[in-house]
């Protein structure tokens, strides 16, 4: 499956290397069973969102590794894709940025007949074919009618689970100095981790490895910073990791202060299983 990190120290820019191509735990190394693209999403001093991605696999792409090596930002967004929806391009590849919003997905939304048009003219913000975008533009509309980033998620994704197939939605969304996650239904994990400045032993930085050879985040400001990490599986051996809860809608603002509550208490109404899904598709939700 699709493979989802954010991170949060704002209102702190730090310095985070993220290792891609010559770790033993890393982007590179888990792009194998991650096929179809990576991408790196950060903001600029002056708030601006930046993204680097690429749509094949990122042991194939040194430049991929260069440039994503290190970066500086209050929030971090990374998600490596196994395609569902969608050919292997670059504008199918996440993460996305709409009104200046970073946005990673993973799980399987079907219908998208009838999710194009319940977006009818808003569709328009789409540039790729992949379900994920169009998920990001309906939360991107129902933002802009509330100016609530919160109510916007919860609003569109009450909508997919009333009105299409589904068969999981996590999702993170950044702006420059915020982070919102959600666990929807109970499909597929993710959790969080609040970390305070020098970790829970004091004076140590952060240094994050996938359990399974996922990834790894090493950022030395931490040792003095405190932060949120959110991903789909537990990165090291802390007994702070918590697996959110289905249907939990996670706010990290600056601070880093965490809110959450239950935005999508009801059961999808068109649940699909595995065994619904296209062979691909499957194979995507079940990838290691």
């Amino acid at each position: 499956m699709c493979r989802l990190f954010g991170m949060s120290s704002a209102p702190e820019r730090t310095c985070a290397t993220f290792w891609l191509l010559d770790a033993p735990d890393s982007l590179s190394d888990q792009s194998h069973r991650n096929p179809d693209g990576a991408g790196l999403g950060f903001f600029d001093a002056d708030r601006t969102p930046r993204v680097y991605k690429t749509p094949i696999a990122a042991y194939q792409d040194q430049c991929f590794a260069e440039q994503a090596k290190q970066v500086k930002s209050a929030v971090f967004v990374a998600h490596l894709r196994y395609a569902t929806t969608g050919g292997v391009a670059y504008r199918n590849t996440q993460p996305f940025e709409q009104d200046g919003r970073l946005f990673g997905h993973n799980g399987v939304i079907e219908d998208l007949d009838e999710l194009d048009a319940e977006l009818g003219t808003d569709l328009a913000m789409v540039e790729g074919e992949t379900d994920s975008e169009r998920l990001f533009a309906l939360i991107t509309r129902e933002i802009r009618k509330r100016s609530d980033v919160a109510g916007g998620i919860e609003c569109a994704a009450r909508w997919v689970a009333r009105n299409l197939r589904l068969y999981a939605l996590n999702l993170i969304l950044a702006s420059a100095e915020e982070l919102w996650a959600l666990r929807y239904p109970d499909t597929h994990e993710l959790y969080v981790l609040q970390r305070p400045g020098g970790g829970h032993h004091g004076a140590r930085h952060l240094d994050h490895s996938g359990t399974a050879g996922r990834m790894r985040v090493h950022c030395a400001d931490m040792a003095r910073v405190p932060a949120v990490v959110i991903a789909s599986e537990p990165m090291d051996d802390s007994l702070g990791w918590r697996l959110l809860e289905p249907g939990e809608l996670l706010h990290v603002g600056p601070g880093p202060r965490v809110t959450s509550r239950i935005a999508v208490p009801e059961e999808p109404a068109r649940r699909l299983q595995l065994a619904d899904l296209s062979p691909r598709a499957a194979a995507a939700q079940q990838a290691a």
